[in-house]
């Protein structure tokens, strides 16, 4: 007799289950709200959605801030969930993904330095927008700074524009 009960609400959630999502979706609302307005754009948001993340800066209460966060949360609930995470977690400092993503250009910017023209050429192929005159320059800065033992300030310069190239290609920027 139990099992059949117990097999009756298999598919269901759970309403703490329930909650929880919501929660969660409240939690990513509340994250799109302290984006740039230039980096909202990128995502796939309704207009609904949009007007109400815009809205959201004229409350200044704090119950019709909680109200509002609510609101946002269950707008959410028709949106791209997994495309809103992907941009998330490439801007969240805490993730994995901004995690590989910084090393990665930490080992280009350490590949120019010690590197080659082939290490250049390959790094324009895969950034096309890069001005070559910039990074040369740059990386003859940073080999010089490294051979007289200084303060590595131009292969801080170095990795800054790797970023940057890297977010404008992402469509960070």
């Amino acid at each position: 007799m139990v099992d059949s009960y117990d097999t009756a609400f298999e598919g269901e959630k759970s309403k703490t289950q329930v909650k929880r999502e919501m929660q969660a979706l409240v939690d990513m609302g509340e994250r799109l709200t302290t984006l740039k307005p230039d980096i909202l754009t990128k995502l796939p948001l309704t207009d609904e959605l949009r007007a109400a993340l815009e809205e959201h800066k004229r409350h200044t209460a704090n119950e019709a801030k909680r109200r509002h966060k609510s609101f946002i949360g269950k707008l959410m609930r028709d949106q791209d969930i997994d495309a809103i995470n992907a941009l998330l977690d490439q801007l969240d400092a805490s993730s994995r993904q901004y995690n590989e993503r910084f090393h990665n250009l930490e080992r280009w910017r350490d590949r120019l330095i010690g590197g080659t023209d082939e290490v250049l050429e390959k790094f324009v192929q895969e950034y096309p927008e890069a001005d070559r005159q910039q990074l040369r320059s740059q990386i003859r800065q940073a080999q010089h700074e490294l051979a007289r033992n200084k303060a590595p300030s131009a292969s801080r310069k170095l990795f800054k524009y790797i970023r940057d190239l890297d977010e404008v290609q992402r469509g960070l920027r």
